[in-house]
């Protein structure tokens, strides 16, 4: 499975259980890290829980399975990484506080140094 296929299938897994304000961002030109970066938001820390294990349950079943998830343990943001896309899924709260869609929208910065000449 290709990382766009993987990309859907989280967003659609997400969408199944009413993950919320879903985004994917496209980084494959600002990282080498991942393709894709997918940030939803769930109601509650449960909620948060439960659309990161229905993502992690479709994923394996597609045979992709997670190399690692952070944050479980307090749920009021977990990581979800699946090598070609890093999944945060996040209390409302938290995401507006880290607010990850702008820092990953913005475009190369400039150089100072030219611009100091």
């Amino acid at each position: 499975m290709n990382s766009d296929k993987l990309a859907k299938l989280i967003v659609d897994a997400l969408d199944d259980i009413k993950g919320q304000g879903i985004v994917m961002l496209d980084v494959r030109d600002m990282t080498p890290v991942t393709d894709y970066m997918i940030v939803a938001s769930g109601t509650s820390k449960r909620h948060v829980q439960a659309l990161v294990e229905n993502v992690a349950e479709k994923a394996k079943a597609a045979g992709r399975r997670p190399i690692g998830i952070e944050g479980e343990d307090g749920s009021e943001w977990v990581l979800l990484d699946l090598e070609d896309a890093l999944v945060h899924v996040m209390l409302p709260k938290v995401r507006e506080f880290y607010n990850l869609e702008k820092l990953w929208s913005l475009g190369a910065a400039p150089d100072v140094a030219a611009t100091d000449r």
